[in-house]
């Protein structure tokens, strides 16, 4: 018996994460309804498998009201969504996977050290599960990337689980609270989706619910506000020398002057300042000052978590040295004629594509997009300097080059009209025109993809074959 079983739960959307929540609700015993807005080949291929185990499926029509005990809600979906929002108003609950994954977890269930922010969570995420694995931990990084949560709590081979939330995920969540937690940043991200910073902020702050442990970055201001008010036991961290405690960086060394080492570990070596030295910046696998940060800060939450479950201070650097960054952020994908040619398809709004872009002196920059209701004037004012020349791609294109027209009329711009997955040829080739010896041609869009693209991850893959293609062997 589960707390499911005989329950009418709605699931809402068939993507990856909502065929893996109706698989666990069916087994948990759930009547489950399956509502998706599309009705294509792609979709009926999952909604066959469901029907098979015993679901409903309407396909086709995501906004009729339903009658539910539950609806359990893809993150994509906005709350004020038809059918969710009616739901809100009848009094039906409405959660999303990863909060229906923390329901569902066993008594004994692996514990969760959790990553948020506007941008730097995937490497953050790599990074604390690299430094818990040094540890000795079987774990594994999930939530927003890599495998559905509603999977992986259920898997018994995992020790502690380095969980990835996103604002959407948050929101939807109640219960949730990671046995530690750490917000990296919070800038303009998704106002058409929360409809206010400060809505966006507060569902970021619900990683700290609960668990009176968390780590927060004291460089960023709306953070910093935020922690003191939503953490019990805030640590904070930076990318200057810690004061009075935290985590940070001195003399190109991350360090941790967190009080306390546990006694049954080695004691370490102490900086003057009676900081543990844990790696140093240099011995990195990551460019750029961004990077250093989510480095501090993956040290940061799991010297955190490490205040309840053993976690010994080499192991961070041990962890940190080991791990080598994903696809799509900030990947050397060719490099010819003196001009490297540099993926960040991952850069999906202007904090990521600033923290990109001040990792490199001399920029040829391809951006734009889905600006999804985020300004650019700030990235280009600070950025300008650094820009060698810009090609303009997407559906936002034109908001890019006004603001380049305000901040930066001296530098060369190039607009690519072709809006269909081509267009990334076209700016490529444009590209290659503009730059010269010592260049690095960087794709940090600053947008979403999905007006030109199915995703980032397509947009990265077709700007590496077209820059290959112009770099020569």
């Amino acid at each position: 018996m589960t707390p499911y079983d005989g329950q009418r739960v709605v699931v809402a959307g068939l993507g990856v994460s909502g065929l893996a929540v109706a698989r666990e609700l069916l087994r948990a015993g759930a009547r489950v309804l399956v509502v998706d807005a599309r009705d294509d080949e792609r979709t009926e291929t999952g909604a066959a498998e469901l029907r098979a185990g015993g679901a409903e499926l309407r396909l086709g029509d995501a906004e009729t009201p339903v009658d539910a005990d539950l609806i359990v809600t893809s993150p994509g979906w906005r709350p004020d969504q038809p059918m969710l929002a009616a739901a809100v108003r009848d009094g039906i609950e409405v959660i999303g996977e990863p909060e229906l994954a923390w329901r569902l977890r066993p008594i004994d269930a692996a514990p969760w050290v959790a990553v948020t922010g506007t941008n730097g969570k995937t490497t953050t995420v790599g990074m604390v599960e690299a430094i818990l694995r040094a540890a000795g931990y079987r774990t594994v990084a999930a939530g927003n990337v890599g495998r559905p949560l509603i999977e992986v709590v259920l898997d018994p081979s995992y020790d502690v689980l380095a969980v990835e939330l996103s604002s959407f995920q948050l929101y939807w969540s109640r219960d949730l609270a990671p046995d530690a937690g750490v917000v990296l940043n919070l800038a303009e991200d998704h106002l058409d989706w929360h409809g206010s910073l400060d809505a966006y902020g507060a569902a970021k702050a619900g990683i700290w619910r609960g668990n009176g442990c968390g780590a927060y970055n004291a460089d960023d201001p709306l953070v910093t506000r935020l922690a003191l008010e939503a953490c019990d036991d805030p640590h904070p961290f930076t990318v200057e020398r810690p004061v009075g405690g935290g985590f940070g960086v001195a003399d190109g060394v991350i360090v941790d002057g967190m009080s306390g080492v546990s006694p049954d570990e080695p004691r370490p070596v102490y900086t003057a300042d009676n900081m543990i030295p844990l790696v140093a910046v240099a011995d990195l696998q990551v460019r750029g000052p961004h990077n250093v940060a989510n480095a501090v800060a993956a040290a940061a939450v799991s010297r955190v978590f490490g205040l309840r479950q053993p976690l010994p201070w080499m192991a961070v650097g041990e962890g940190l040295r080991a791990y080598r960054p994903g696809r799509h952020r900030n990947e050397l994908v060719a490099s010819g004629g003196g001009v490297d040619w540099v993926d960040d398809s991952k850069a999906t709004n202007p904090h990521a594509a600033a923290a990109s872009l001040s990792a490199y002196p001399s920029v040829v920059w391809i951006a734009g997009g889905l600006l999804k209701g985020a300004t650019v004037d700030d990235l280009i004012r600070d950025q300008g300097p650094r820009l060698r020349g810009v090609v303009l791609i997407g559906q936002d294109r034109a908001v890019i080059a006004a603001a380049l027209a305000r901040h930066a009329a001296d530098v060369p711009v190039v607009t690519v009209e072709t809006q269909d997955t081509d267009g990334m040829n076209e700016a490529v080739r444009h590209a290659a025109e503009l730059a010269q010896p010592g260049d690095t041609v960087l794709l940090a869009p600053a947008a979403a993809s999905m007006d030109m693209f199915r995703d980032y991850a397509e947009r990265g893959d077709r700007f590496a074959a077209a820059a290959r293609a112009v770099a020569g062997p």
